[in-house]
């Protein structure tokens, strides 16, 4: 089984950038579309981005699409995701999680099949 960990987060500045960093332990990354998902307080966890084992699928979400780059270097076990032009809301607890793949359509990755790890916290603000 797969454990990954999210880290990276901090409070950064209204249009600025921060990279977001998913790292695994355990057999079997590259078999694997990771996620990352993100949580405001009181709000639905939101899944942000994903990318297929190889890295030549990805899916952003509108909200953050343009801003946002999600990224795996398999020889390092990570996946990273790169934020840029932060916008307050964007503030919001960031985890990652193994996902599956969907290519019936729009690549996406509608399901979480791995625990969830705990998270990085993400702050942006004047």
């Amino acid at each position: 089984e797969v454990q990954l960990q999210a880290s990276g987060g901090g409070l950064v500045q209204p249009g600025g950038s921060l990279n977001l960093s998913c790292a695994a332990s355990g057999s079997g990354f590259d078999d694997y579309a990771i996620g990352w998902f993100r949580q405001a307080p009181g709000k639905e966890r939101e899944q942000i981005a994903c990318i297929n084992g190889r890295g030549g699928s990805v899916y952003v979400a509108d909200s953050v699409s343009g801003r946002f780059t999600i990224s795996r270097d398999n020889a390092k076990n990570t996946v990273d995701l790169q934020m840029n032009s932060l916008k307050p809301e964007d503030t919001a607890q960031y985890s990652c999680a193994k996902v599956d793949d969907d290519y019936s359509g729009h690549f996406r990755c509608p399901r979480v099949l791995g625990p969830w790890g705990q998270g990085t916290l993400v702050t942006v603000s004047s």
